[in-house]
């Protein structure tokens, strides 16, 4: 299965998981990724809390990401008043959230998020929409 519709997958995926969870509702982000203004895959919100969440699924156990993408969620985060969340779902365990600003650095500078950082440093979705 190509990248994009995996990816497409698990947005979808954690859309119900909001719709699940009441009173949170969720939406997908028309165009993420291929406009030249910073927007995240998905906007979230309860009525007090808003969270705006950049979504990456994952086969292998570490993800790698580019500065400019996530200075994009920062600035969309900083202007639409959100919380900037990295959303990482792991093939056959699960959903983690992590602030971007919680990244580890790869010995390159690259900030990434491995399986076993994800599990001792990132939240699950119930404790997520519990904080």
């Amino acid at each position: 299965m190509g990248s994009k519709r995996k990816g497409t997958r698990a947005e979808r995926e954690l859309i119900h998981m909001f719709f699940n969870s009441e009173p949170w509702v969720s939406v997908r982000v028309a165009g993420s990724g291929s406009m030249p203004f910073p927007c995240p895959d998905l906007v979230a919100g309860n009525g007090k809390r808003f969270l705006a969440i950049e979504c990456k699924s994952l086969a292998n156990n570490i993800k790698y990401f580019k500065q400019p993408e996530l200075a994009d969620l920062l600035e969309f985060s900083r202007k639409f008043g959100a919380e900037a969340w990295i959303g990482v779902r792991f093939d056959h365990v699960g959903w983690f959230f992590i602030q971007p600003e919680k990244l580890e650095l790869s010995k390159k500078g690259t900030p990434s998020i491995s399986l076993n950082e994800a599990k001792s440093k990132g939240l699950s979705f119930d404790q997520l929409v519990k904080l």
